[in-house]
């Protein structure tokens, strides 16, 4: 990952001008707002749909993944799935994808992720990646239902040195079937970070792929909350290859998979009520994938661990 590198937030541009020119037919709605920035409703009031959220995803990850859906006929109850692959697995999905900026106002939340983060630099995350990202716009991806409001707007502009004409923020709610997308698109992402959280040395992860199911959206908030995360930690598959030994690559897969968790065996939404709504009661070892394969490319082993629970995803996505 090279210093002064000007490529992610340069590829995410390069995918929202295709969302611009694709409008009509993605069903999302373009505007201006009062600072100029440009915003891009992918499921608020606008449709969005599946395509929506799988450009969304490719935009989170700075255009350093595909992303793609196709139908698993090996799930029966929900083979619609995610596919996301990387050969910059760190920076696309911790430099760029990961949900990590705090942005509030007054009673606005909203947890951005993107290129941007990689312009401002803000998270303790940014410590461990030396990537540092130069560009003359930035692309911000909010799970929200309203466009971000003037002071946000300020923040982002401040934070990454741009002025607002020059921030797109994409947006679209978890209910939403293009918020849910792109959400789950994030199986691979959880599994970096909780290999990061496990002190696994990032530079050691050359590729990876990751899939989960694509759930029902539904209207309830944290119904919809509970099904996109359970998809990933019920249903998501990855596999990560990785240099170095053997003996570290099997340890990795050991503790990947979500079932490390002791708040593992129930829905989420169950789960973040018994915490009260505060999200980050909830054991971090939690958010990963269900099943983990993890190559050792130096010594050509592969270790599995882990396997989708189809009874949790019934009983969660319906």
């Amino acid at each position: 990952m090279k210093d002064g590198s000007a490529f992610l937030n340069d590829n995410a541009q390069r995918i929202v001008d295709g969302m611009i020119g694709d409008a009509e037919r993605l069903r999302i709605a373009v505007s201006r707002g009062p600072l100029g920035e440009c915003l891009i409703d992918a499921g608020a009031k606008a449709a969005g749909g599946v395509e929506a959220g799988l450009r969304m995803a490719e935009a989170a990850m700075g255009g350093l993944a595909i992303v793609s859906a196709f139908m698993d006929r090996a799930s029966q109850k929900w083979p619609f799935t995610v596919e996301v692959r990387s050969s910059q697995p760190v920076l696309a999905c911790l430099g760029s994808q990961y949900a990590g900026w705090n942005l509030s106002s007054q009673d606005y939340f909203a947890m951005g992720s993107g290129p941007a983060r990689a312009l401002a630099r803000v998270e303790p995350l940014f410590e461990a990646l030396s990537y540092r990202d130069t560009a003359s716009s930035a692309v911000l991806i909010l799970e929200t239902a309203e466009p971000p409001p003037r002071a946000i707007v300020e923040k982002v502009g401040k934070a990454t040195g741009l002025a607002t004409e020059q921030l797109t923020f994409l947006y679209a709610p978890t209910q939403s079937l293009a918020g849910g997308v792109q959400i789950v698109a994030r199986s691979l992402e959880v599994a970096l970070h909780k290999a990061n959280d496990l002190k696994f040395p990032l530079e050691n992860i050359v590729d990876g792929i990751g899939a989960a199911p694509i759930p029902a959206p539904h209207p309830d908030f944290l119904t919809a909350m509970g099904r996109t995360n359970d998809a990933i930690i019920y249903g998501g598959s990855v596999q990560l290859f990785v240099k170095g030994s053997s003996k570290e690559a099997g340890e990795l897969a050991e503790r990947l998979p979500s079932r490390a968790s002791r708040d593992h065996g129930h829905p989420f939404a169950e789960i973040f009520k018994r915490f009260k709504g505060d999200f980050y009661a909830i054991d971090p070892l939690l958010f990963s994938p269900a099943e983990v394969i993890v190559t050792a490319i130096e010594t050509g082993d592969t270790f599995r661990a882990g396997e989708r629970d189809l009874r949790m995803l019934e009983r969660s996505l319906g």
